[in-house]
């Protein structure tokens, strides 16, 4: 019986989820009510205040999710393949994510410049694939002498740069659109690595 009950509160949750990134992407962040929200959904109000605070904490949490599952996505087809360099296997997996937003816009416009390690490392409890990206590049700097604690930073900044060069390209066509952009990002990251 209580199997019965967490998935209908997990459909519910979905609903909201899947209601609320709708009409984000549509009519954006602003001009979305909570009562747009659960009215798409199909639930009470009351209903969405026992998943979330307010319309930005389920924002905070679509962000989250939507981020880890491009992530997810990225280092799994990385991973498909095989690398002599980790150069190389970096420079996919970022482009991977790249050639994804550009076919996903909304979602980008949605993520803004929130595609941060900081943030995505909440994630890695929920998501292993979240935790091997961060393994990639320890096994990237197995053979520095690199401090373990400076991984996580080359990985922070690293991530930090992808998210706001794809949004500013991608989406404001600033400082040129992400295709020219691509060549000076990947140099920066091979001096960053």
């Amino acid at each position: 019986m209580s199997s019965k009950v967490e998935k209908n509160k997990r459909q519910k949750e979905n609903s909201l989820y899947d209601a609320a990134y709708n009409l984000f992407t549509t009519k954006g962040i602003n001009d979305t009510a909570i009562s747009d929200i659960v009215k798409n959904a199909g639930v009470g109000k009351g209903t969405f205040y026992l998943y979330f605070k307010d319309k930005y904490d389920i924002l905070d949490r679509i962000i989250l999710k939507k981020s880890s599952e491009v992530l997810c996505q990225a280092i799994a087809e990385t991973k498909s393949k095989d690398f002599k360099a980790f150069e190389d296997e970096l420079l996919y997996f970022i482009d991977y994510i790249i050639e994804y937003f550009k076919k996903d816009r909304l979602m980008l416009k949605l993520i803004y410049k929130n595609l941060s390690w900081g943030v995505l490392k909440k994630a890695s409890k929920d998501y292993e694939e979240i935790r091997e990206i961060y393994t990639m590049f320890e096994k990237g700097y197995a053979n520095t002498s690199l401090p373990k604690e400076d991984i996580e930073k080359i990985l922070f900044l690293i991530m930090e740069l992808t998210g706001s060069i794809s949004y500013s390209s991608i989406i404001l066509k600033e400082p040129t659109d992400i295709d020219e952009m691509k060549p000076i990002l990947f140099n920066t990251i091979r001096k960053i690595i």
